[in-house]
């Protein structure tokens, strides 16, 4: 259509286009089915059958598996394009409800068809009238402009897709490619210069070197990361089987039985939201399920959004909960949707890096270094591939996390508007003006109960309740700090660092995200730069 109407947009239904897409990308279930299937008749075939006659029907079944699975992608893809539909016309929609909210507070009526009168009841003030209605026939005009742009871009790429279904959906790409510690940047410029039918045959064909590619687009990923999940699924499967086959079995099988069963619960979670659906829709950008497992989901596309939080959590974090790290980024999610509904906010949990597993690991910064060189080109990677205006970017890390982010601000650089810090041991920086963001954009925030505060010396140690959790002071040998020293550093939420700092409310280490705590509110206002 050229435009969308005042009515067409009061009644338009996201959820609709939302769902229709979920039916969608549930077909790839289908496809690999039916793959499987034409996989073991070959083998049959093979197992029963020689010669020529044999040879050819080998090469027809494997062709007709190829075409089979190379409709995989293009399923994904438009669950993506009805699911963005869906977010820019909720968008829309929102706008448009705000529009009216203002007519109706200046006393103006908005027909069916979206124009904007003086209500009869009342006085007349002619200058002030004219001035409103001007304001809110613009704002009416935003909203309708929002939808219109988002029926063209979803109609150009369901086009596209209709136009693969005859030309072929997937075809290889020409030989090169960037090598793999290619700045983002450049590895943008070569994946941009190549056909939809060539991503496509990549995404299909080297799944897991797409999905972890920095500079390929959210939305490339997350097809290449979802047709992976089945393989990742099958690895922590034969993990587990080669423990139990263990006779007698070791000391520590039991323990890696246990690791192995929560990383398997993490995973199948995770792929129970993809396959869910739900607003917003989620993108796979990295999965890893060796060792505690890592994971890179966001919630929203940050390639198209206008607020793009990346979240890095801390001590003990791992792919066994991650759901629950997820669930901590989607809250602040939620608050930057209520605070501005007009605005289309992403967010990232980003839990690429090896998280100490104990207090004895957490005494050292050293996962916190390896993790920064990643976290850096992840951050580039996020500039590279946005589309239209640069969004604004916040990375938070919370406990351990925080000092993730502050080593690789201070040591590499990030590509942040602002940095947020909450229930911080100290982010390896003496000030914030050591962090590298726009003066004023470093925030931090610390729970009066929060016991990282008994990282300043051992003395305080002794009188919290914490000590009788764990003997931090015996394991970690802390020095007796004193004043605003944490131990990697000035306390960020002292005014003494420069940065700037929101109330923790009272919720202790792991509240910050608690419903009404007001934390939740300072995270999401920053997110959103206000």
């Amino acid at each position: 259509m050229s435009g969308v109407g005042y009515r067409q947009l009061w009644a338009a239904d996201p959820s609709g286009w939302r769902a229709a897409g979920v039916a969608w990308a549930g077909l790839t279930e289908q496809v690999d089915r039916r793959a499987g299937e034409l996989r073991a008749a070959g083998g049959r075939l093979r197992d029963g059958w020689s010669g020529a006659a044999a040879t050819a029907a080998g090469s027809r079944l494997v062709a007709l598996r190829d075409e089979l699975t190379s409709v995989a992608p293009a399923l994904i893809e438009a669950d993506q394009v009805l699911a963005e539909l869906a977010g820019r016309l909720t968008v829309a929609k929102a706008r448009l409800a705000d529009a009216v909210a203002q007519a109706g507070a200046a006393g103006l009526l908005v027909d069916r068809s979206g124009g904007v009168h003086v209500d009869p009841a009342r006085s007349l003030s002619t200058e002030r009238d004219g001035a409103a209605a001007a304001r809110v026939t613009a704002a009416l005009r935003d909203a309708l402009d929002g939808a219109g742009v988002a029926d063209r871009l979803a109609a150009d790429r369901l086009d596209e897709l209709a136009r693969a279904a005859g030309t072929g959906w997937a075809s290889p790409p020409p030989p090169g490619r960037p090598a793999l510690d290619a700045t983002p940047t450049l590895v943008h410029a070569w994946w941009s210069g190549l056909t939809p039918a060539q991503r496509r045959w990549l995404i299909g064909h080297e799944p897991a070197l797409v999905g972890r590619w920095d500079g390929v687009p959210a939305t490339d990923r997350d097809q290449a990361n979802r047709l992976h999940l089945g393989v990742w699924r099958e690895e922590l499967l034969a993990e587990r089987r080669e423990l139990l086959s263990r006779v007698p079995p070791l000391p520590l099988t039991s323990l890696r039985l246990r690791g192995v069963a929560g990383r398997l619960a993490g995973l199948d979670a995770l792929a129970g939201r993809l396959a869910a659906g739900g607003e917003p829709r989620a993108y796979l950008l990295g999965l890893d399920p060796a060792g505690e497992g890592r994971v890179v989901m966001a919630l929203g596309d940050p390639d198209r959004a206008d607020r793009v939080l990346t979240y890095v959590p801390g001590m003990t974090a791992g792919l066994d909960d991650a759901p629950g790290e997820l669930g901590r980024a989607a809250r602040v999610l939620d608050r930057c949707a209520a605070l501005a509904p007009g605005e289309r906010s992403a967010a990232v949990l980003w839990l690429d890096y090896d998280a100490p597993d104990s207090l004895t690991e957490a005494a050292s910064a050293g996962q916190a270094r390896d993790a920064g060189p990643a976290l850096h080109r992840f951050q580039e990677g996020l500039r590279a591939t946005h589309e239209g205006p640069p969004a604004r970017q916040t990375v938070l890390g919370h406990s351990y996390g925080s000092l993730v982010v502050g080593v690789a601000a201070r040591e590499h650089g990030l590509a942040a508007d602002a940095l947020v810090f909450v229930g911080s041991p100290g982010v390896g920086a003496a000030h914030a003006t050591e962090l590298g963001v726009p003066p004023g954009e470093v925030w931090a925030s610390s729970a009066s109960g929060d016991v990282i505060r008994a990282a300043r010396s051992a003395d305080e140690l002794g009188h919290r309740a914490l000590l009788g959790a764990a003997p931090l002071a015996a394991v970690l040998g802390w020095p007796d700090r004193t004043g605003h020293e944490l131990w990697f550093g000035h306390d960020p939420s002292d005014p003494g660092f420069g940065g700037r700092v929101f109330d923790g409310g009272r919720g202790g280490h792991t509240g910050y995200w608690d419903p009404g705590n007001p934390a939740l509110d300072g995270m999401a206002r920053v997110v959103l730069g206000r």
